[in-house]
């Protein structure tokens, strides 16, 4: 099974290293009340710890609170992480899940950066050290907020979107319309695809970024990692590319799940100067 969702008797954490997730609700785009778990990091949440943004993969799926091995490997690290239900997401009634209709790249960015700047005003994370993670879509989510706002100062994306016209000239990589729900319809709506995809604004990401992805990825091609990351490469941004040749889209191996972690926490070390 999935090792970070293995149960509690399994975990190799003494229940006292546990860090339990704390329900937060902040203003997301628009002004509207929107809702994340915050994990503080060991030995309580405090202004100098720096924070882990999680973005959800699955646009509308949700952040769930069972006991996840790979939050605690951040926050037993000392990494405050807070799991974003940004607006589209499941559990939170039917207005709740249309916020993202025709918004995706829009209210997902927000919120993730509405939920950093909660923390960071309420004294419980350094807005110098605020990092952004995701999968999939998650990675897209992840991509765009580097792009779109500055709340961000590295990021990582598995196998994560950069070009969403690609994606939608590809139909048969998605369901047609379900990106036709979350952007518009394609090609009508060429231009709103456009200008919410990161590889058409990579200029604008300030930040490092690491990336990962698999080589069989028939979703999200490799060609999508491989571009973005020379796009920042060629505007002087420090990137990390790791590639695996027998992984798909999402990391079924539990050995690449660790590497994974283990990158990235160096990657973000690294650049913190923590």
């Amino acid at each position: 099974g999935n090792w970070w969702h293995s149960p509690a008797a399994a975990c190799p954490l003494a229940p006292q290293a546990i860090s339990l997730p704390q329900e937060l609700w902040f203003e997301g785009h628009g002004g509207a009340r929107s809702h994340a778990w915050f994990y503080p990091p060991a030995g309580g949440a405090h202004r100098e710890a720096p924070l882990l943004v999680k973005s959800h993969s699955g646009p509308t799926a949700m952040a769930r609170t069972a006991l996840n091995l790979a939050i605690q490997f951040w926050t037993t690290r000392g990494w405050g992480v807070v799991d974003v239900n940004y607006g589209g997401s499941t559990g939170f009634g039917r207005a709740y899940r249309q916020r993202l209709a025709g918004q995706w790249g829009v209210v997902d960015v927000d919120d993730c950066a509405a939920a950093a700047q909660a923390l960071v005003a309420a004294g419980r994370a350094d807005p110098d050290r605020i990092a952004i993670e995701g999968g999939s879509a998650g990675g897209f989510t992840t991509l765009a907020a580097l792009c779109f706002t500055n709340t961000f100062r590295a990021g990582a994306s598995r196998y994560g979107v950069g070009d969403l016209s690609a994606l939608a000239a590809d139909t048969h990589r998605f369901e047609a319309r379900y990106l036709d729900s979350l952007v518009g319809p394609w090609p009508v709506a060429k231009a709103t695809y456009e200008a919410r995809s990161p590889l058409q604004h990579a200029e604008r990401i300030r930040c490092p970024v690491i990336f990962f992805q698999g080589l069989d990825d028939q979703v999200v091609p490799p060609e999508q990692t491989e571009r973005m990351a020379l796009a920042l490469q060629a505007n002087a941004i420090p990137v990390e590319v790791h590639l695996f040749p027998d992984e798909g889209h999402g990391f079924r191996n539990s050995d690449t799940q660790i590497r994974v972690l283990e990158a990235t926490e160096a990657f973000f070390r690294r650049h913190f100067r923590l």
